[in-house]
């Protein structure tokens, strides 16, 4: 069997000089590894080529396209440093081309969809608190720091030469970065046909600058004629698996289906009435959800940064600022063709060997569809504000708040379904939204403990099954029994709602502990979907040459 020779790395994780400079080699080892191990590895990925129709755009906006392209793909350097620190002294240390390609899908040496394991040698765990804390920071020394700014979401926290903490501001720490992000915005808001996206690109090159990102958050909602946009900046906080605090850079490049989105615009429409029917007493549905909500559909044309490492996300749901939240409420951005193709590549092959084949029939792209959609607008649903006084829910639930808020959106987004459903506002059979989502589950088990929607749906998987929502048949495929599935939706709403509501932090520990884990027997299956090649996930062939620009 062909032998390949790698160059690995053993690191120290942070350096204490002030200038918060990343971990750095500190020895290098030689070892042998199996080329097929890699290619393996490689093979959970699938490549699917972004484009989108270009015509839809003005000819001023075909030409903002590169610009806002340009100030994408600068997400992806200082992503590498929030997640792993110096990506050129990694990659210039490793001397095989798969392991540098599988590295730069990762954005660091850990296997994103497998529990962050790492995958070379020597590189030790990843730190929980990724490159935004000291790696020997304990919680006791974090609680005791007197600093307002540590818990931050635009901050990183450092040890000067003393062993001191500080905090470093990320418009400081990438200071040459932000300043071109911010140039190349100005000079494509100066293309902007539309003035709410001119508007919303002039606030948010200022908020590189500064790290003040709240006012161009609202500007961004009030645009609602855009066929271009871009979402930019410091946003999820599920890389900060330490404290929950600290948000990732990443980009977007969008282009609006107008067509598709006059569609869904009604839906959000319903919120304030959905919100009221919540299987829960009025104390934790007190919250009224804003109604300026947009519903749309979109051809993504490029993803940077956060978005871009390991799985891929095919809907949003922003801006995450609850202020912002319940004053506008949040747009939600259905990413129409990398949801076709997760659909045909992934979900569709996953149903034919783990769905019964009676109810094969019933795995649908609209109910895949419907299902995502209303998972990104079950967001708006429940409570932001714990209502006894432990402040917001992110803040209360601090690591596990991601986990459990993507767990709500997805079963409150079935719950949606259904109303909707019995309302006559949606079309099929409500057994194809159920056997999709069902199928889905196992799409997105996949993904792993290290993602909040991996965790999300091992805790759904495990409910599920203690509820007998559904039944494993002798030939191993999984049969939905569609009535205790509707009593397990309620059941489990009503849980992860009380949970955010009364800021248990024990209480959603615990139910990660207890049913965010893979059996032995899910692993099994899970192995299956392996040895039929279906992949995990994509990765994309993006840009302006792909586009023909």
């Amino acid at each position: 069997m062909k032998k390949i020779v790698i160059v690995l790395v053993l690191t120290i994780f942070f350096s204490c000089k002030e200038n918060g400079s990343a971990r750095k080699p500190i020895k290098q080892v030689t070892v042998e590894q199996n080329w097929t191990e890699m290619q393996k590895k490689l093979s959970k990925y699938v490549t699917f080529k972004l484009t989108s129709d270009i015509n839809v755009l003005t000819e001023n906006e075909r030409k903002m396209l590169p610009i806002l392209i340009k100030a994408a793909s600068i997400m992806n350097e200082l992503f590498w440093y929030e997640a792993y620190g110096d990506k050129n002294q990694l990659l210039d240390s490793i001397s095989n081309e798969d392991t540098k390609k599988f590295v730069e899908i990762n954005y660091g040496p850990w296997d994103r969809l497998d529990g962050n394991i790492p995958f070379i040698e020597g590189v030790g765990n990843k730190p929980a608190g990724a490159n935004y804390y000291p790696t020997d920071i304990t919680k006791l020394e974090f609680d005791a720091f007197a600093d307002e700014n540590k818990s931050s979401l635009y901050t990183f926290v450092r040890r000067n030469k003393d062993g001191n903490l500080f905090t470093i501001p990320y418009h400081i720490q990438f200071k040459n970065e932000v300043k071109e992000v911010a140039n190349l915005l100005l000079e494509a808001s100066k293309l902007a046909d539309d003035p709410g996206l001119k508007y919303y690109l002039e606030l948010r090159a200022q908020a590189f600058l500064d790290d003040k990102y709240q006012a161009s958050d609202l500007a961004w909602m009030d645009m609602k004629t855009n066929t271009l946009d871009i979402v930019i900046g410091p946003i999820e906080t599920y890389e900060d698996q330490l404290y929950g605090n600290k948000a990732s850079h990443e980009a977007y490049v969008l282009i609006k289906d107008q067509i598709w989105s006059e569609k869904l615009a009604r839906f959000a429409s319903f919120l304030p009435e959905l919100q009221t029917g919540l299987p829960v007493s009025d104390t934790y549905k007190a919250e009224i959800p804003g109604i300026d909500s947009d519903l749309n559909a979109y051809d993504i044309v490029y993803y940077s940064g956060d978005c871009n490492a390991g799985s891929k996300t095919i809907a949003i749901n922003l801006p995450n600022d609850e202020t912002v939240q319940l004053q506008k409420g949040t747009r939600r951005l259905q990413l129409k063709n990398a949801m076709r193709a997760k659909f045909d590549i992934i979900l569709k092959p996953i149903s034919e060997v783990l769905i019964d084949s009676t109810q094969q029939k019933y795995i649908t792209f609209n109910a895949f569809f419907a299902n995502t959609m209303f998972h990104e607008v079950a967001h708006g649903l429940g409570i932001k504000n714990t209502i006894n006084n432990k402040g917001t829910v992110r803040n209360a639930l601090k690591e596990q708040a991601s986990a459990l808020e993507e767990g709500k959106a997805d079963i409150l987004g079935l719950y949606m379904v259904q109303q909707l459903h019995n309302k006559g506002e949606l079309e099929g059979d409500i057994k194809d939204y159920m056997t999709t989502f069902m199928a889905g589950i196992f799409r997105s088990v996949r993904f792993g403990a290290s993602s909040a929607h991996g965790k999300a749906n091992m805790i759904r998987f495990n409910f599920f099954k203690e509820k007998g929502a559904f039944t494993k048949n002798e030939d191993g495929t999984y049969k939905v029994n569609y009535d205790k599935m509707e009593e397990a939706i309620r059941q489990l709403s009503y849980l992860i709602l009380t949970l955010q509501g009364n800021g248990d932090y024990d209480g959603v520990v615990k139910l990660v502990e207890e049913k965010g884990i893979i059996s032995p027997d899910l692993q099994r299956d899970l192995d299956k979907l392996s040895k039929a090649n279906i992949p995990v996930d994509v990765i994309f062939e993006q840009g302006i040459e792909v586009l023909g620009l």
